[in-house]
């Protein structure tokens, strides 16, 4: 739990502080006297009377009652220092900078568990260990450089990294990014990012709490959490954006099933991140891009107007946005036309917007007021403005940030010319701005933004589905694969639309049920896993004379216990998947099915339960989507049977978190249904 003794400490003891600052005891306290703390400050070091100009005691045992205790000694001796601090000295929050805990070693490990004990007895808070610390505008309590400027209305940045926070301060603060607190959360022994963002939701004030969220994660272990609180900021008002490290191929494991091979755990990621509204970053740099744009007012629009005084960054950035789903629309008409003559002459207001190397500062005012005023197509303006450094260019970035408060459609400055003119962009960083040094990567930032949606709903609308029927084969079911008459129930009991079928052990009862159910039939093995590559399953069968011959011959493959039967179905062939992940619970997985989901693996996710609303989202962005509309006169797929077929596979699950895998591969789509043609469903219960 995070308290008012970690946040605003009255006083700080530094354990372990030295006169050497090339040491974290002394770096951290180094930071804390040149940030000038402004409570009663402490130091601990067994060998000096005084430290860096601060008092030093001998002993921990020898200090007054403190609120928080910053650790910089060796792991072995932090839990009777943490003991003594808890018991003797009121201490209820606490750093510890050191390494050599779980990270390292058991014998870490227990030195750890026994901290966090001692700490959780009287209801404290603890950083770390193994961490750089913790910065907000009451303290610097880090023992890293640099202090990024500390402002209420920055950023708020949690990191399950130290160094790699350092470097994601460094990437945004020449930009001009401020920050309002840094969690470095280390080992996260007491608490981890997911603890933190729940308390940045819990204290939320709109009035005075930052709107802008950072997380850099590496491990995710309570993702309800992060669904929980972060939805719950966004719908507050705020904008969140993590990278999350760690997802490459590398990590995947063989799998039995196709949703088994496509659901990895990065793809349980990018679906939780999706259903929370988090914009998913892959790096530092875009990771404080898209905090910069945060810091601007929202984009309402799709529609960019890109002004420049040079040509080259206007085309990159026109590619950025269009290869990106972004527009860069025709700007037109009479007042286009007085637009333009406010220029010199060889200017062009067909957008991009350039009023040449020689434009002024006062033709960028007019170009600005007509895109706010004047073009109601244009929802933002970026501005791009460098210098080959000839003349100071004070006064356009002067007019710039005059314009960018009196404007309610958000203006982005790209400032390339860092060299050429950093005193100027130096002092437009100085009136609280933000530049963004390079085009393509605002582009990319602002696309990404765009089209992260908002958070679902807290409630998914279930379908009725009948549960005690679905508990009744789950409770009875054997782990493994489910036969053809378990799955079938639970199908049904779903409301997944199957095709009519029968399971034949004999050869007169196979001709008996083609009759049954009309003639072509397909058949296929029942027992091994991919019927196709076993010779199982076989096509269009119009005859009782073929259906003898092929049944006489299936049964005898390998692993075969009986025959399915089906009626010969046509339409676009669908895939509906899901599979339970570790912590996520289960992801369902929606596509084209066949043998295009192996090709092509065009599929999207989504974190069970899901909503018709969600379902619809992840069938509009499969790539194939323009075939399930229907292409070259074929017939459409049914989207909203589709979708519900989806919604139902989520409420499946949720009502059967037994389910492991589950595969409905093919079902077939057409304009009036969508069927179920095969299933597999792979029961995994804990013992």
């Amino acid at each position: 739990m995070i308290n008012k003794q970690l946040l605003d400490p009255k006083s700080i003891v530094v354990v372990g502080a030295s006169e050497d600052t090339q040491k974290p005891g002394g770096k951290v306290l180094k930071n804390l006297i040149d940030h000038k703390y402004k409570g009663q400050l402490y130091v601990v070091n067994p060998k000096a009377d005084s430290v860096q100009g601060v008092t030093s005691y001998r002993d921990v045992k020898d200090l007054p009652q403190v609120d928080l205790a910053i650790l910089a000694i060796a792991a072995k001796y932090c839990p009777e220092t943490v003991d003594i601090l808890t018991k003797q000295k009121q201490t209820r929050a606490f750093i510890i900078l050191s390494a050599g805990f779980h990270e390292e070693s058991e014998e870490g490990a227990k030195l750890e568990h026994q901290i966090v004990e001692t700490i959780n007895a009287v209801g404290g808070s603890l950083i770390g260990p193994n961490c750089i610390g913790v910065l907000n505008p009451n303290y610097t309590g880090v023992f890293t450089t640099p202090i990024p400027k500390l402002d209420p209305k920055g950023v708020d940045f949690i990191s399950g990294s130290g160094a790699t926070a350092v470097f994601i301060m460094e990437a945004g603060m020449p930009k001009g990014l401020t920050f309002a607190s840094v969690y470095s959360v280390g080992n996260s022994a007491q608490m981890g990012v997911e603890e933190i963002l729940k308390y940045l939701d819990e204290s939320f004030d709109p009035e005075t709490s930052s709107k802008v969220k950072l997380l850099y994660v590496e491990s995710i272990n309570k993702p309800d959490l992060i669904l929980k609180h972060a939805s719950s900021l966004i719908r507050k008002g705020c904008r969140i954006a993590a990278i999350k490290a760690g997802g490459s191929a590398a990590g995947s494991r063989a799998a039995s099933s196709h949703t088994g091979a496509l659901a990895s755990s990065d793809v349980a990621v990018d679906a939780l991140f999706r259903k929370a509204g988090i914009v998913r970053c892959s790096g530092r740099e875009e990771l404080t891009s898209v905090a910069s744009v945060f810091m601007h007012p929202e984009l309402k629009g799709k529609n960019i107007a890109i002004i420049t005084h040079a040509g080259g960054p206007a085309v990159m950035l026109t590619d950025s946005l269009s290869n990106n789903g972004l527009e860069v629309p025709t700007i037109e008409g009479a007042k286009a036309k007085a637009l333009l003559e406010k220029l010199y002459a060889g200017s062009s207001v067909a957008n991009p917007i350039d009023f040449l190397a020689t434009g002024t500062a006062e033709q960028l005012g007019h170009i600005i007021d007509a895109c706010e005023n004047d073009f109601p197509n244009i929802d933002a303006m970026v501005v791009i403005f460098g210098s080959p450094g000839l003349f100071p260019v004070y006064d356009v970035y002067d007019l710039l940030d005059q314009k960018m408060k009196q404007c309610k459609k958000p203006i982005f400055p790209v400032l390339p010319s860092i060299i050429n003119v950093k005193n100027e962009i130096d002092h437009f960083i100085a009136k609280g701005r933000i530049n963004f040094p390079d085009e393509v990567v605002l582009g990319n930032a602002l696309s990404k933004i765009y089209y992260t949606p908002k958070p679902v709903s807290e409630s998914a609308g279930l379908p009725t589905i009948d549960v005690k029927k679905i508990r009744e084969v789950i409770d009875n079911a054997q782990n493994g694969y489910l036969n053809p008459n378990e799955l079938q129930s639970l199908l049904d009991a779903a409301g997944i639309n199957r095709a009519g079928e029968a399971v034949v052990k004999t050869q007169t009862d196979a001709i008996n049920s083609a009759k049954n159910l009309g003639f072509p039939v397909v058949m296929k093995v029942v027992g091994p896993v991919h019927k196709s590559d076993v010779g199982g399953v076989v096509l269009n069968v119009k005859d009782s004379e073929t259906v003898a011959r092929e049944f006489d011959r299936m049964i005898k493959i390998k692993d075969t216990t009986a025959i399915l039967i089906q009626p010969m179905l046509s339409g676009v062939e669908l895939f509906i998947g899901a599979k339970r992940e570790d912590k996520f619970g289960h992801m369902v997985l929606c596509g084209l099915g066949g043998i295009f989901i192996e090709i092509l693996k065009d599929v999207n996710a989504g974190i069970a339960p899901l909503s018709i609303s969600e379902a619809k989202d992840m069938i509009q962005r499969l790539k194939g989507y323009k075939i399930l509309k229907g292409v070259r006169g074929q017939e459409p797929v049914n989207e909203e049977q589709f979708a519900e077929m989806v919604v139902r596979v989520s409420a499946l699950v949720t009502a059967a978190p037994e389910i492991f895998e589950m595969d409905i591969n093919p079902l077939l789509g057409r304009k009036d249904k969508v069927v179920a043609v095969d299933a597999r469903i792979r029961i995994e219960k804990e013992l």
